[in-house]
């Protein structure tokens, strides 16, 4: 089973003469147990290169497929299901709910997903280092302690993708470090497809390719 596939992708952003190519003919494949980082400058195309493969965003052209899944023609309920049910989202924020616990974000996804979620919620915030914080709120954690309960968030229902957009930004580097660390592990460990955008350097060590975007091309990291 392919993990995450882009062929030729085309998104042009924009209207008339203002019109952007945000992806320009963007092939990229993420095997299932790979973490695959994407550096690029502001604007080169990163975000929209992770809400085209999440199926947030429908390209111009192309194919996009998840999985066993094509994205691409699918109508919104359809790639609302699709996201639901292969995606996992890891923000730059953490983007935890203010009022909630620890393991209460992570039960939360499950509100959405018909039938059980499949990991333990407790067991999952023990993984990443969590367990005795389980039941602290949001400004009760550290931002290094925010990013691992998304990450755990993100991981609850063993997505077939995960897509993390600059986990470490507001992170020290001995912080950043565990973050990315993290994320290799549960890639290869789970055998998720993982696309990573990051501007830090300092983490590549732990990832199994390093690519770069400018301009909305997409192609091998430029040093």
């Amino acid at each position: 089973m392919s993990g995450i596939v882009l062929e030729d992708v085309v998104l042009t952003l924009g209207d008339g003469e203002e019109t952007v190519t945000a992806l320009d003919h963007v092939d990229l494949r993420v095997e299932p147990g790979e973490i695959v980082a994407i550096l690029g400058p502001s604007g080169s195309g990163k975000s929209s290169l992770l809400a085209v493969a999440g199926g947030l965003t429908s390209p111009d052209s192309g194919t996009v497929r998840i999985g066993d899944e094509e994205l691409t023609g699918r109508s919104r309920r359809e790639l609302t299901t699709l996201r639901r049910d292969l995606v996992g989202f890891v923000f730059q924020s953490g983007n935890l709910v203010p009022s909630l616990t620890a393991v209460d974000q992570l039960r939360l996804p499950g509100t959405f997903k018909r039938g059980r979620t499949t990991r333990d919620p407790r067991a999952l915030l023990e993984e990443v280092g969590l367990g005795h914080r389980a039941d602290r709120r949001p400004h009760q954690l550290s931002g290094g302690e925010r990013q691992r309960v998304g990450i755990a968030r993100a991981l609850m229902h063993q997505p077939t993708a995960l897509l993390v957009d600059e986990p470490t930004a507001a992170l020290d580097r001995a912080r950043s470090h565990e973050i990315v660390e993290l994320l290799a592990r549960e890639t290869h460990q789970h055998g998720i497809a993982t696309i990573m955008v990051t501007h830090d350097h300092d983490v590549l060590d732990h990832c199994d390719r390093v690519l770069s975007m400018e301009d909305g091309k997409l192609g091998p990291r430029q040093d």
